[in-house]
């Protein structure tokens, strides 16, 4: 092919900017269409509280973070990994550093003036762009005859070449809906359901006393455990919040893979809340045991131990009065209080999405074997990782991955 082919990208998040960088570099025709009024709208909404780019932890830690996905991921991030990204912002004009959890960010915590930087360098580098144009993949797949609907109706659209970045099923308002999935599998390019990752739950069955009060605050300097039926353990201290119905926050995000499946294969996950982490079982009983003389057992609780407000309260919704009275079971479960989760909270209102294109419904260099020329990336794969600059991190490797593939295709 001559340097003239031409490739559409579908889908303006990270995986598909990243893939119209590497493709024009190469010298193809890059045309980047995307559904929303301006691209990356997921990318800044992720910066709001400070934009995770990538982890600072060494590769081969890194890479154990994608689980069962690590084989066909490890490949994609060798070629732009962590260190990868951060050279990458660089060249962008946007410093970066490493913060206390080994994360990292800009030097701003922004994400606007890294994408205002990308898109200036994708611009100038000859990448056009195709604002309010929703890909139509609901008949026979053609090259050819890309179709979109716009506020002016239907256009058509032909491309040597197609890169599919089209996110995930989370988060449907800023762009990735899902609605591809069936379209793809009408094609015969195999797709794992869509699946809430990095979600929270329901089914923690609070009293309507609890869930009035304390919903929205966090459990802070707690630890989680969680052993599903297949012997797969999670343990980690950290903190969430209480919902309504349920629970969310960082540490249970952490664990949601194992609880979206024990649920999924049981009907329901039984984790355990050590309220106090920190202490022995032990120290704990020992505490609960000494003489308060008049105190009452609230004041106890919270003097010998700190247990008060929300901690005193989930007490109250795992033990009867009865049970409050007895020092060990009392200190057992303040040890252990068993939070029983029967459902995940809808995968729209998930960070990410777990499912998507199955990696053996895709060659080596990800196109799809059913679609030859039709190439696939970010989200929209299957995979999952937990937050910390994995997503990212990976989104943005499998758009490079895509683009070469398709620039190996093209003979660029």
């Amino acid at each position: 092919m001559t340097v003239s082919s031409t490739v559409a990208v579908i889908g303006g998040g990270p995986a598909g900017l990243m893939a119209a960088e590497v493709l024009s570099a190469s010298g193809a025709q890059v045309h980047v269409y995307d559904a929303m009024p301006s691209v990356g709208r997921k990318f800044l909404l992720a910066g709001r509280g400070g934009l995770n780019l990538t982890h600072s932890e060494p590769f081969d830690v890194f890479v154990t973070r994608f689980g069962e996905r690590r084989a066909q991921l490890e490949p994609l991030l060798a070629a732009f990994g962590p260190q990868q990204a951060r050279e990458w912002a660089a060249g962008l004009g946007i410093e970066t550093f490493v913060g206390t959890s080994g994360r990292v960010f800009p030097t701003d915590m922004k994400a606007a003036p890294l994408l205002r930087a990308w898109l200036h360098r994708l611009r100038a580098a000859g990448v056009q762009f195709h604002m309010r144009h929703r890909w139509v993949g609901d008949g026979a797949f053609d090259a050819n005859a890309l179709r979109f609907t716009t506020p002016a109706g239907e256009v058509t659209a032909k491309a040597d070449a197609v890169v599919l970045a089209l996110g995930g099923a989370s988060w449907a308002r800023l762009g990735s809906d899902g609605a591809w999935a069936p379209w793809l599998q009408a094609q015969g390019v195999a797709v794992a359901p869509l699946l809430p990752a990095n979600c929270g739950f329901d089914g923690a069955g609070w009293s309507e006393h609890f869930s009035s009060r304390f919903a929205g605050q966090p459990f802070k300097s707690v630890a989680i455990a969680f052993t599903d039926s297949q012997g797969r353990d999670f343990a980690r201290k950290g903190e969430f919040v209480v919902t309504a119905t349920g629970i969310e926050g960082s540490l249970v995000y952490a664990a949601s893979a194992l609880l979206r499946d024990e649920i999924a294969a049981n009907g329901s996950a039984t984790l355990l809340l050590d309220l106090l982490p920190d202490r022995s079982a032990e120290q704990v009983l020992a505490a609960v045991k000494h003489p308060r003389g008049a105190r009452s057992l609230s004041s106890h609780l919270k003097s010998r131990l700190g247990i008060e407000g929300i901690k005193a309260g989930v007490l109250h919704e795992a033990l009867s009065k009865e049970a409050m009275q007895d020092p060990a079971q009392l200190a057992a479960t303040i040890k252990a209080v068993p939070l029983k989760l029967v459902a995940t909270r809808p995968v729209d209102e998930a960070i990410s999405t777990a499912g998507g294109v199955r990696f053996d419904a895709l060659d080596p260099a990800l196109m799809a074997t059913a679609l030859p020329g039709v190439f696939a990336a970010g989200e929209m794969l299957d995979w999952e990782a937990p937050t910390g600059g994995y997503l990212l991190t990976a989104a943005m490797a499998s758009g490079a991955a895509a683009a070469r593939g398709a620039i190996q295709r093209l003979g660029l």
